[in-house]
């Protein structure tokens, strides 16, 4: 079986490090030199929709900040989602690799990619099979995997025959009902014996 796990929301706190990112650089910045526009927090970055919590001009305003300007400050220097992920993710390879094929995925564009190769290897990932993808190759992704452990809204809700969906739980997504669902990483190797 081919197991896939997503970087963002599951191994990656992605979403506090851009509202971390976003303050110090648009509202704490004493030298932002943008008067005609108030940079403000409207609520805590609680979900994938950006522009509803963090004040961004325009689209591609947004877009420069995460992939141009600050990309490695989010997507490489980002935390892990628990104290733990990586070390429980080493442990998940180390125990699953001989009957499955581990790969990691991620929604990656533009120099995201390295960010995100530098972030794996910062805290130790040990899986060989990595597979970006982004909303014209996400065809792809599923011909790569058999099972998917994500956060991802849009793809928990996707309706794919024969792919077996894990939700890794967050704000963002409780309210989607899901077969399979884990709270804390660590709940996936049970999750992935019940599943097999």
């Amino acid at each position: 079986m081919r197991i896939g796990i997503e970087v963002n929301g599951v191994l990656r706190d992605t979403l506090k490090k851009i509202q971390e990112v976003y303050e110090k650089w648009n509202i704490e910045n004493p030298f932002k030199e943008d008067e005609d526009f108030k940079y403000e927090v409207i609520s805590d970055l609680t979900s994938l929709n950006i522009t509803e919590h963090l004040k961004f001009k325009d689209e591609d305003e947004l877009y420069n900040f995460l992939y141009k300007e600050y990309t490695m400050e989010i997507f490489g220097h980002a935390g892990s989602m628990e104290m733990n992920t990586m070390n429980e993710f080493n442990d998940f390879y180390m125990e699953f690799r001989d009957n499955h094929e581990i790969w990691i995925v991620s929604d990656e564009i533009s120099k995201s990619k390295p960010a995100t190769l530098f972030f794996l290897s910062k805290f130790g990932c040990l899986v060989e099979n990595i597979k970006f993808y982004s909303e014209y190759t996400i065809e792809d992704l599923w011909n790569t995997v058999d099972v998917l452990v994500t956060s991802n809204p849009k793809l928990l809700l996707s309706d794919r025959t024969n792919k077996t969906l894990i939700k890794y739980e967050t704000s963002y997504n409780s309210q989607i009902p899901t077969p399979h669902t884990i709270k804390l990483f660590k709940e996936l190797k049970e999750k992935i014996k019940e599943i097999c």
